[in-house]
């Protein structure tokens, strides 16, 4: 009976301790990482640079910082027919067979600017703060349960229009990310006493997050990662990147004609990557036209038609191995996507050809991302013993609603803290279990913990 009310006496300790621990125990470290087009890049003009007319030369942009650099994505100015060329024809990329990887266009070098902050991802241009907002709510929100910027909350800014390869293939720039947020991800840990650390991605930052998961082993993501909570990720590709592929498209933006856009999409590598993938969209009719029905088993030929002929082999080699599959990193994962939003999910093309925007036919998505994309790990790890995954869907979220609307945010942090009680709770349940082994006599069961509440 003393044994017994001793253990009663330390539940009832705990439970104030868990009460306690709510306002006041120590956060995991949390690192944000963007989706495509929610990265800043700045760029400069060597003299090897060799613009397309007059008004893109190197005087373009007036103003400038120092060293030369100037805002490449996002600024206003590209909306205007004029500059979209400028545009264009900096932002593009180039594959270089000598070397088997991508590059910048001749004379043009660029940077992602304040890697380890989330500085440059709440606006994707900070003079105009309305119009192009994308993180601030929820790093706002995040701050307001206790996160501090570059302490204990930290953002991983990237260079979107590069990608990964399968292996074999080198993929300069994109694996250099990899390696920065591995680094990032190491010493936030540390510097927060040693605390695993919880990822949260968007859109195309979810594909880099599990690429990097996957591509370390065990034994490192035990150590150093907690949770990876991805948002709107478009895990088998979108069909709206078919349409960005084949016609170039501008948001919706009036006064730019997507032509002016369409090579240098084509020209992005991520791009390649986020093509619908045959293992998610299978058999399903993603473009017609008039003499073929293109299926994700058909990208080949897709290609070829568009007029993307030297897209194939790229295609074939470096981006086909890499979506065959989805291999679970064995560490808990969330998904929050919405859901209810017309997706584009099949594009109609008649005889004008691939240079005319298509008629639509759409389904189930978030505007951006298909259902069958958003919620393919589902099936994907149905099956896997050793894979916690948790799927959330929000009815009316769109894309971008996850980080920005007042109820996309609220879900998102409430399922961070839910993980970071679950934590805490882990925290506590060991210390009673010490206390447990150490100060009861004659008690020989022990509390048990499960392994994903262990610290």
């Amino acid at each position: 009976m003393k044994g017994l009310g001793l253990t009663v006496a330390m539940v009832v300790s705990t439970a104030v301790m868990w009460h306690t621990c709510q306002g006041n125990c120590d956060l995991n470290p949390l690192i944000l990482v963007p989706g495509s087009g929610g990265n800043q890049l700045e760029a400069r003009l060597t003299d090897e640079y060799e613009p397309p007319s007059q008004l893109c030369g190197q005087k373009y942009p007036l103003c400038k910082e120092r060293g030369g650099w100037f805002r490449l994505w996002f600024r206003p100015a590209l909306l205007l027919a004029p500059f979209t060329q400028c545009f264009a024809h900096r932002m593009m990329l180039y594959y270089n067979p000598l070397i088997d990887d991508y590059d910048n266009t001749p004379g043009v070098e660029t940077r992602v600017p304040c890697f380890g902050s989330t500085r440059s991802l709440l606006y994707l241009d900070p003079h105009f703060k309305r119009a192009t907002l994308y993180m601030k709510p929820l790093v706002k929100a995040l701050k307001h349960i206790g996160y501090v910027d570059s302490e204990t909350l930290f953002g991983a800014p990237y260079d979107f229009r590069y990608g990964l390869a399968a292996d074999g293939h080198p993929s300069r720039v994109g694996t250099k990310f990899l390696e920065d947020l591995k680094d990032l991800i190491e010493k936030a840990s540390i510097s927060n006493g040693g605390k695993p650390v919880i990822l949260v991605s968007h859109s195309l930052g979810g594909l880099f997050v599990l690429q990097l998961l996957n591509r370390n082993p065990p034994s490192w993501r035990k150590q150093f990662i907690k949770h990876f909570v991805a948002l709107s990720t478009p895990w088998g590709g979108a069909v709206q990147e078919s349409r960005n592929l084949a016609s170039g498209y501008t948001l919706r933006a009036p006064l730019v004609d997507p032509l002016l856009v369409r090579d240098q999409q084509r020209s992005s590598e991520s791009n390649l990557w986020l093509m619908p993938s045959p293992k998610v969209f299978g058999g399903l009719p993603l473009v017609v036209t008039e003499n073929a029905t293109y299926t994700a088993n058909d990208a080949a030929q897709f290609l070829n038609d568009i007029g993307f002929s030297e897209a194939i082999d790229l295609y074939k080699s470096r981006i086909a191995p890499l979506v065959e599959q989805l291999p679970a990193p064995e560490v808990p994962v969330t998904c929050i996507f919405g859901s209810g939003v017309k997706t584009p999910e099949t594009l109609f093309y008649d005889e004008s050809g691939f240079d005319k925007q298509p008629k639509i036919m759409y389904g189930d998505g978030d505007g951006t991302v298909n259902m069958v994309s958003l919620a393919a790990l589902q099936s994907e790890w149905a099956d896997l013993k050793n894979q916690s995954l948790k799927t959330v869907r929000i009815q009316g979220a769109s894309h971008l609603s996850m980080l920005r609307d007042e109820k996309g945010v609220k879900r998102v942090v409430e399922e961070i803290k839910d993980i970071l009680d679950f934590i805490q709770m882990g925290h506590i349940i060991q210390h009673l279990q010490f206390q447990l082994a150490g100060d009861i006599h004659g008690v020989t069961d022990k509390i048990f913990v499960h392994p994903s509440m262990r610290p």
